[in-house]
């Protein structure tokens, strides 16, 4: 599936729920279905900066698509991770690149955030996308 089939879809779910309490059980499930980050990557230099909680990211290429791995200490955002991962994940790096956000705006998600979550949230998407750059330069 390209990124946009995948965000598409992942707007069609959230539109599913009528409130917003649904819609965050929703991302708690998200985060439990999470393909979780190996402790040996669990480090200073995986966490996104920028995130009230710890958020571990790890890129790896295989056959030229990126795969992400991640986790959280916080249930909420390990949800916001979750639904980046899936997004992004078995991606050509290009495709990361060029790959436009506003999934997130139209399920919502800025807005229902704290501020803090919300910024944690820009730093998620700005952190995939340098992975995906620095891979793209790889591939070069």
């Amino acid at each position: 599936m390209t990124i946009q089939e995948i965000q598409n879809d992942i707007v069609d779910e959230f539109s599913m729920f009528d409130d917003w309490m649904q819609r965050y059980e929703y991302m708690i499930e998200l985060g439990k279905s999470l393909p979780i980050i190996e402790d040996q990557y669990k480090t200073e230099a995986n966490i996104i900066k920028g995130c009230q909680s710890k958020v571990w990211v790890h890129a790896e290429l295989q056959d030229e698509k990126l795969i992400f791995t991640a986790d959280s200490d916080a249930i909420i955002t390990k949800g916001i991770i979750a639904i980046l991962v899936r997004a992004y994940s078995n991606q050509s790096p290009k495709a990361i690149i060029d790959a436009d956000t506003k999934f997130i705006d139209e399920i919502g998600l800025k807005e229902h955030l704290s501020p803090t979550r919300a910024n944690g949230l820009v730093s998620m998407i700005k952190q995939l996308k340098l992975y995906a750059v620095a891979y793209q330069t790889q591939l070069n």
